[in-house]
């Protein structure tokens, strides 16, 4: 029979064990959580394709898309999408332009987060090319054109959960990186 200072070693040590487990479960949630949502396409969350990812066409399905634009506080960008919405043939390749502008007097680095509403198109929502796959650095006053590649997969048009769904946003907000690591 176990001794008390045994149990109560054996309690510490299962304890601390307990609190590791659940300080590296906390680490681990967010990389978790954003390989769930990209497999999933959970919370708007789309998909990314290849260029040489082939899809049938479905003639006669056409989506309207949506795109909208934001910057956070603080980001002194003018960014907005050259067109506010298109018609897309489902499973055809098509473009969307956004501009962005630094509008101050100093070089800024930014980068985007993206959603796709309703969140339940998220995961047939596929961007072949995108601007938010990388941090974009503006110089002061200059201005760009980013393009982003996309295709609404066929197989929208199978799911029940998305029988209703006539239009899709795609929404980009921008939020500046911190450069110099500072953290202000």
């Amino acid at each position: 029979m176990a001794t008390l200072e045994q149990k109560n070693r054996n309690s510490a040590v299962f304890a601390l064990s307990l609190a590791a487990g659940m300080l590296a479960l906390g680490f681990a949630s967010v990389p978790l959580y954003r390989i769930f949502c990209q497999v999933t396409g959970y919370n708007g969350t789309t998909q990314r394709a290849t260029a040489d990812t082939k899809v049938p066409v479905a003639t006669g399905h056409m989506m309207s898309i949506r795109f909208d634009s934001n910057v956070a506080p603080g980001m002194p960008w003018k960014f907005y999408p050259e067109h506010t919405t298109d018609k897309v043939t489902v499973g055809a390749r098509d473009m969307a332009i956004f501009i962005a502008k630094n509008m101050s007097d100093k070089p800024v680095t930014g980068e985007a987060s993206f959603n796709v509403t309703p969140s339940q198109a998220g995961s047939y929502f596929a961007k072949i090319q995108c601007f938010c796959f990388t941090e974009q650095t503006l110089q002061p006053g200059q201005e760009v054109r980013m393009p982003v590649l996309f295709y609404v997969d066929p197989k929208i048009l199978d799911d029940p959960d998305n029988k209703d769904t006539q239009e899709i946003t795609l929404s980009y907000t921008f939020y500046p990186v911190d450069q110099d690591g500072s953290g202000s």
